[in-house]
């Protein structure tokens, strides 16, 4: 539903990341569509449907360029002042200003200069510069440390406030302030509602939920 968070939970092999890759086309369902706030993405020009979209995961690709070149990849246009303002939503402002070059220091190739929480917030500022209306998180705390997750969690917060947002979650805290969440198992629906309502009525949920606690 369009301008709401849907969030996908499942054991590995569910189908978490199968429905994430349907979204941008990257395959097509052999039956069945999709529809984005009643639209049929099949029907839209595939350039288009992925300029609507950003996708933050927990493999952020980057180049062996400056940090000002791997934001602005998602918008080659943005001024400074939007780069800036992207990079502080982000949270990524806070470690490129004590960095010696700043904007301009080299990253090294796949950003093996930076740590993981620091590719996550470059990810997240070029999906705030980029500006599209859906946003899909695929795992994207799941490899960080609890001070670095807390960081994220927030920039992701400023990312996808008023936008369309599918979330893939391990960590059962990204997930609480969903619309909506579906547990899968199997490649199949297994149950769909709140997280007060599953934590009643699903009991696959309740143990996801519980392994998490622990």
């Amino acid at each position: 539903e369009g301008g709401k968070i849907t969030a996908l939970v499942g054991k590995s092999g569910s189908g978490k990341s199968t429905i994430i890759n349907l979204i941008p086309r990257f395959y097509d369902p052999q039956n069945g569509k999709i529809l984005f706030d009643a639209q049929n993405i099949k029907k839209v020009k595939l350039d288009s449907l992925r300029k609507n979209i950003s996708l933050v995961s927990q493999d952020v690709v980057l180049f062996d360029s400056t940090i000002r070149n791997n934001i602005l990849y998602a918008n080659p246009s943005a001024t400074d002042k939007e780069l800036l303002l992207a990079c502080n939503y982000a949270a990524a402002d806070e470690f490129i200003e004590k960095l010696p070059k700043k904007y301009e220091t080299l990253v090294g190739e796949n950003g093996v200069k930076l740590s993981g929480g620091q590719k996550q917030r470059i990810s997240i500022a070029r999906a705030i510069l980029k500006k599209s209306p859906i946003i899909l998180l695929d795992e994207a705390t799941s490899s960080l440390d609890t001070e670095s997750e807390k960081i994220v969690q927030n920039a992701i917060n400023n990312l996808i406030k008023g936008r369309t947002t599918i979330v893939i979650a391990h960590r059962m805290s990204t997930i609480h302030s969903a619309h909506e969440i579906f547990v899968l198992k199997e490649g199949s629906i297994l149950e769909r509602g709140s997280h007060e309502f599953l934590i009643k009525n699903s009991s696959e949920y309740k143990v996801l939920y519980q392994n998490q606690l622990k």
